[in-house]
């Protein structure tokens, strides 16, 4: 394993390692507008929300690793203690990407990346039109964390009035997971896209108290074809079967046909019954392999 100490590092190695590990990113295509009037908007992959009561969102544009400069959006900010959290998709990614390019202060990031502001009812700083999701904010505080090159500035957000463009909620009024078509930002110019094949479900263990892996038999721990995943699947149930509904699964066709077919070979008896456990915790089975595995 490669072990680096940060402070051996520059700014420009920091950075690269760290933005290809830390990831996915969300983005905050933030608008912002200064004391004159001048309209900002750029993007921020240094963000996410952090408070659900009060709702606060933070971002943090950091000084240029370049030449240690700082950014409008920030300048601004502590002009106008306002400003708008865009949140980007798939299809106005390539128009958030322009405009993050470095225009002259007095430059409006909106016109240069073809987007359309709409007035904000609350702020100052437009929203983009075409982000599914607008969030109009307060800044309660910025807190820099340094002066050094490639150093963040924290920006406090609190989150006043939320926009949702109606064609991404479910037929119960909740933003669609399937239907927003958010992206990330991941290390370079890598992004990526979240999109319906590429989303699972992870049941949290909160209104249950999972045995945990280390209750599970030594088998099942150090099994050959269980992964950690399968592993944590299985440790998230409440309890562990008892012998009898262990004893019934062994009718169970397929677990038969192994049972079968592996009479005196326990190695392999084992080995095909952890992998048909493996398929019944893809299909979402977990109490049927959990027998399984422990027959």
């Amino acid at each position: 394993m490669l072990t680096l100490k940060t402070e051996d590092l520059s700014a420009v190695q920091l950075q690269d390692y760290l933005q290809y590990a830390i990831a996915p990113r969300p983005i905050c295509f933030a608008s912002t507008i200064d004391a004159d009037g001048n309209i900002n908007l750029s993007p921020f992959s240094f963000f996410n929300m952090f408070s659900t009561k009060p709702p606060i969102c933070i971002f943090s544009p950091a000084r240029r690793v370049r030449d240690n400069t700082t950014k409008h959006t920030l300048e601004n900010v502590l002009e106008v203690k306002e400003c708008v959290i865009n949140i980007v998709n798939y299809d106005m990614v390539q128009q958030m990407s322009l405009a993050s390019t470095e225009y002259a202060k007095g430059v409006n990031e909106f016109e240069k990346a073809g987007f359309t502001m709409l007035t904000s009812d609350l702020v100052s700083p437009p929203r983009v039109a075409e982000a599914p999701v607008q969030f109009e904010c307060v800044v309660n505080q910025v807190i820099p964390l340094g002066d050094s090159h490639g150093a963040g500035n924290l920006i406090l957000a609190e989150i006043k009035l939320i926009h949702i463009n109606e064609d991404i909620l479910d037929n119960s009024g909740k933003i669609d997971q399937k239907k927003i078509d958010l992206v990330a930002r991941l290390g370079g110019d890598w992004y990526c896209r979240v999109t319906e094949n590429n989303l699972f479900k992870v049941a949290k263990p909160l209104a249950k108290l999972g045995i945990g892996v280390d209750a599970l038999p030594k088998a099942i721990r150090l099994s050959k074809v269980l992964t950690g995943n399968d592993l944590g699947m299985l440790g998230n149930v409440e309890v562990l079967p008892d012998e009898q509904e262990v004893d019934l699964v062994s009718s169970h066709p397929e677990v038969k046909e192994i049972l079968d077919a592996t009479i005196g070979d326990a190695t392999n008896r084992e080995r095909e019954l952890h992998g048909l456990a493996k398929t019944f915790l893809e299909s979402g089975e977990v109490t049927l392999a959990l027998k399984v595995v422990l027959l």
